[in-house]
């Protein structure tokens, strides 16, 4: 213990000694859980419509204000002309363009039927997808509208019917920042702890002093722990500015479970991934090559996490990689006890499972760290 406690206190000396690496480690976390979450947004919305009104009548009139007032949509070109419409796409100043034909309201007072024509641009798959059923389901309920006012109260249905009244839970206003910041609060620690943790090792190597260490009867174990603890206690003191800080101060998120849950399950995350970044350490001779392996890595880690993209939408083969990402249990643990409130019973086999990864990698560094005289 005695000299566990000596490399301890090199170590955060070498750490608070670096006026560089102060700011990398509190200050640029924090200001990118400020702005990422408000990009990082997947609402479609602001959707650039062209509307080509052939017939002027009110009841075209009516539809343009539905399909305006439902917030999804801005108007970008109203024009009598298909062509000049096509033009505002080919330029990318238009998502879509809605084709009112002439006697839209003559046709459909006396047939009781019209057709409307609508033009996507896919170059954008999500917003295309998204735009169009938006305005097809705006178009339904517009149609709906107008057959309950020419219906007669006598002929209404007698039959009785269903009310359906949505609930949403744990995410009431469906605000989507509440769903993004705590996953992005945990790529964030895990980026910033994973990476600087391989860049201390690999550091000393190209300074030399690791030289010094090795020459000493310091044990293997004992210089890895010396290494992990520091950025353990970084990562746990980064993760409370992210939580108690911003998500709480500034998005308004209360986390609804238990936060020693949600911390016991953070110490065990900690020690995994520092693991991992100690490893990686092992392995590279240069920081240089510590960076590049560990972005390689992060980036994996962040793309088959859930952050962005469901897992269940993804591939059979992502599926099984994204089971053997540590980052993806930990977005599920944060979300669930953060928002949903899940007790331990919830989130036990995401323990086994973290507990693992953190046996694994830190065996493997230590058993992989060669200390030579």
């Amino acid at each position: 213990m005695r000299t566990l406690k000596f490399l301890l206190l090199k170590e955060f000396r070498q750490i608070f000694r670096n006026k560089s690496l102060l700011p990398l480690i509190f200050v640029v976390p924090i200001v990118q859980l400020l702005i990422l979450p408000l990009t990082a947004n997947f609402e479609i919305k602001n959707i650039n419509l062209s509307i080509v009104d052939h017939d002027h009548s009110p009841f075209s009139q009516r539809l343009h204000d539905k399909i305006l007032s439902s917030g999804y949509f801005r108007l970008t070109d109203f024009d009598n002309s298909y062509n000049a419409a096509f033009k505002q796409i080919e330029t990318d100043k238009s998502d879509l363009i809605l084709e009112i034909p002439q006697g839209f309201e003559d046709v459909l007072v006396r047939e009781n039927q019209q057709q409307l024509f609508i033009a996507i641009n896919a170059i954008n798959g999500t917003k295309a997808n998204l735009g169009g059923a938006y305005l097809a389901s705006i178009i339904t309920d517009y149609n709906d509208d107008i057959r309950l006012e020419w219906k007669q109260p006598s002929r209404l249905s007698q039959l009785p019917t269903i009310d359906v009244a949505p609930i949403n839970w744990f995410n009431r206003f469906l605000d989507y920042t509440f769903f993004m910041v705590p996953g992005i609060l945990v790529v964030l620690v895990t980026l910033m702890c994973t990476l600087i943790c391989a860049l201390n090792i690999v550091k000393e190597k190209e300074s030399g002093t690791i030289e010094q260490i090795n020459v000493t009867p310091v044990k293997k174990y004992q210089f890895i722990l010396a290494k992990l603890i520091p950025f353990w206690i970084i990562g746990m003191f980064e993760f409370s500015l992210g939580l108690f800080l911003v998500a709480r101060l500034v998005y308004g998120i209360i986390p609804v479970g238990s936060i020693e849950l949600l911390y016991a399950f953070l110490s065990c995350y900690l020690v995994a991934m520092l693991g991992f970044g100690l490893l990686l350490s092992t392995y590279a001779e240069t920081q240089q090559q510590a960076m590049t392996i560990s972005f390689f890595f992060v980036m994996i880690f962040l793309l088959l996490s859930g952050l962005f993209t469901s897992i269940d939408s993804m591939p059979g083969w992502a599926k099984v990689l994204a089971q053997c990402n540590p980052v993806t249990y930990f977005i599920d643990v944060v979300r669930m006890i953060v928002l949903k409130g899940s007790g331990f019973r919830d989130i036990k086999y995401h323990f086994l499972i973290i507990i693992g990864f953190a046996l694994v990698f830190n065996s493997w560094a230590i058993l992989n760290y060669r200390k030579t005289s």
